[in-house]
């Protein structure tokens, strides 16, 4: 009688990973030492079903250790987990920083983003091709979320512990640095260096950022922090979500659905359990507001997500965190380790008699995995496809119950809200938006970093403050999912109402300028590659026509003018396609700076 999926079998160090997270096998069914017992019934299949949402964390814990999933770790994990090998095999390959065929112990990822790619990021990988060893393996990588710092770059050395070092602005030697000596890498630079407003009294997101010590709870309290859940807790939940109503937020991460209803929607589901997620998977090519956040002022994150899930009637929460975060990962399980430990997460916070309590998962490299509904695909240990919809996820969300789920821009606007109150906070910005906004300016500037501004700010009023460098050729709003504006539309309001009435998108709040030194042909050919690259597969619209979209760009990427004509026609029937029939955001917005760089820069002429 043999036990096992497959002849390979799992190495000390794969078995001991899985074993770290799951506990120890109980039974050779599950993959210990066989008995006279498991010969006769099979135990502990239904409690292992139940655990499919560790399938991810389980592939990083094997990542982590050895650097690679081999087959005998994959078929161990899924008979820990009782998950077919095929369905694991499919969730271990969707993900970018996973690899299932052999590799060196340390990967440097590189990244080759649009930000990076205008610092030079082809120079620099070629360069750290030729200096690096045989034991490190480079990896080409999109948006890194170090956009303010290109180019960068970051090594991960598989072992127990894994080791992660940033190098960024990276240069050859210190991208080597980083990888051949991950403990010996230069230390980060703060947080607050990516806020070039650090200081200013006025800011209601930003403010904590460099003033309290990001690892101690007391700074927090001491600097107003849980201040704003009390409230929370005078207020009810109702009273909770009618504020966040009354004060006009809506999410943060681009769709800008009212925060409110949503909220209410879920809150007044008969369905239980109710979940929160907090989205923090932000790999749109250009953003890096929420590792700022994380990084600076993570107790903020653990007291808003605890006021919306008191108010929408969650007792559990998912803090979905990018991978590629390694000092955010780290600084966010701190928060939420204290808080549970102070008192302020678990079962009874604050002596309310509400129990609540955070969970944070890892992603592994896939933008499609901020999409919501693939993000709970992700958590629940499938791949990370979107799903139709309807149910919306107020209905059925994660594991199929209703959820909440908000970025984490949008939840950290909550905490004014509170201690403010709704009109206070509805009188910044404009009608109808409202509040402080976040940007992340990047690019052909002196000053990059994440912005905060009110709502109704122009586009040329976070410029000046940037410091535009060189001479304005463009700029990007809104990331690859954008759209590119002229340097004489510069007076645009930053609102989604003013963006929208201008023809392009205010998007996550990214603003990455663009000199004349910058090949915009080569700028669009990238995005087309990161579409390309990024696509889950699963419609057909958006799995052929990314690849149709990258392959006319590539051939015009050297012609211009009637030569390119046809192309560019074919360019637009394939992006009318993609946005008309694709399953989700990504596919329908694949097109947009493409379109925007010819239709408003004459990117081909």
């Amino acid at each position: 009688m043999d036990l096992h999926f497959g002849d390979s079998k799992p190495t000390d160090d794969e078995r001991a990973a899985v074993d770290a997270l799951l506990g120890p096998p109980q039974s050779a069914w599950e993959g210990a030492d066989r008995t006279d017992a498991d010969l006769r019934w099979a135990r502990g299949g239904r409690e292992a079903r139940d655990r499919r949402d560790l399938l991810l964390p389980g592939l990083h814990a094997i990542n982590d250790r050895v650097g690679w999933i081999s087959e005998g770790a994959l078929d161990y994990l899924c008979r820990r987990l009782t998950v077919p090998p095929a369905e694991a095999y499919g969730v271990a390959t969707f993900y970018a920083m996973f690899s299932v065929r052999p590799r060196a112990s340390t990967v440097l990822h590189v990244c080759t983003d649009l930000a990076c790619t205008a610092a030079g990021a082809r120079e620099l990988c070629e360069g750290v091709v030729s200096g690096v060893g045989p034991g490190v393996h480079v990896e080409r990588s999109p948006c890194l979320g170090l956009c303010e710092r290109a180019p960068a770059a970051l090594a991960i050395r598989a072992g127990d512990p894994v080791r992660t070092a940033v190098s960024a602005p990276a240069t050859v030697r210190e991208a080597v640095l980083a990888a051949t000596a991950p403990d010996s890498a230069p230390e980060e630079p703060p947080a607050v260096a990516a806020v070039p407003q650090a200081g200013d009294a006025g800011l209601l997101l930003l403010g904590r950022v460099g003033v309290v010590d990001p690892s101690s709870l007391d700074d927090y309290r001491a600097h107003g922090g849980y201040s704003a859940l009390r409230r929370a807790f005078a207020l009810g939940p109702a009273g909770v979500i009618r504020e966040v109503t009354d004060s006009g937020l809506v999410g943060r991460g681009g769709a800008a659905f009212p925060t409110g209803r949503k909220w209410q929607a879920t809150a007044s589901q008969p369905d239980h359990p109710h979940y929160l997620v907090c989205n923090a998977d932000e790999s749109e090519p250009g953003t890096f507001k929420d590792r700022v956040l994380m990084e600076g002022d993570p107790y903020a994150l653990v007291e808003s997500m605890t006021i919306a899930a008191y108010a929408v009637g969650a007792h559990r929460g998912y803090l979905y965190l990018r991978g590629e975060y390694p000092r955010a990962i780290h600084r966010m399980q701190h928060a939420v380790d204290q808080a549970r430990a102070r008192g302020l997460l678990g079962d009874d916070i604050l002596g309310q008699g509400y129990a609540f309590d955070i969970e944070i998962r890892r992603g592994a490299g896939a933008y499609i995995c901020g999409e919501e509904t693939a993000l709970f695909n992700s958590i629940e240990g499938y791949r990370g496809e979107p799903r139709s919809k309807p149910p919306f996820p107020v209905e059925k969300g994660l594991f199929g119950k209703p959820t909440a789920e908000n970025n984490v821009e949008t939840l950290v606007n909550v905490l004014p809200i509170l201690t403010m109150g709704a009109a206070a906070y509805a009188a910044i910005g404009t009608g109808r938006s409202t509040g402080p906004k976040l940007f992340c300016v990047s690019g052909s500037v002196e000053r990059p970093g994440v912005y905060e501004l009110p709502f109704g700010a122009t586009l040329g009023e976070l410029l000046a403050r940037a410091g535009v460098r060189g001479r304005l050729r463009a700029v990007l709003l809104g990331g690859a999912a954008g759209g590119f504006v002229r340097p004489d539309e510069i007076d645009i309001p930053l609102t989604f109402e003013g963006t929208r009435e201008a023809g392009t998108t205010l998007g996550s709040g990214v603003v990455m300028a663009f000199d004349d030194t910058v090949p915009l042909p080569r700028l669009l050919l990238r995005i087309a590659e990161f579409f390309r690259d990024e696509s889950c597969g699963q419609c057909v619209p958006c799995r052929v026509g990314t690849v149709r979209q990258e392959e006319a760009l590539q051939r015009i990427v050297e012609r211009t003018g009637a030569a390119a004509a046809d192309d560019i026609a074919l360019l637009r029937e394939v992006g009318r396609a993609m946005r008309d029939a694709s399953i989700c955001g990504l596919g329908q917005t694949a097109w947009n700076a493409v379109e925007s760089a010819i239709d408003r820069l004459g990117a081909y002429e």
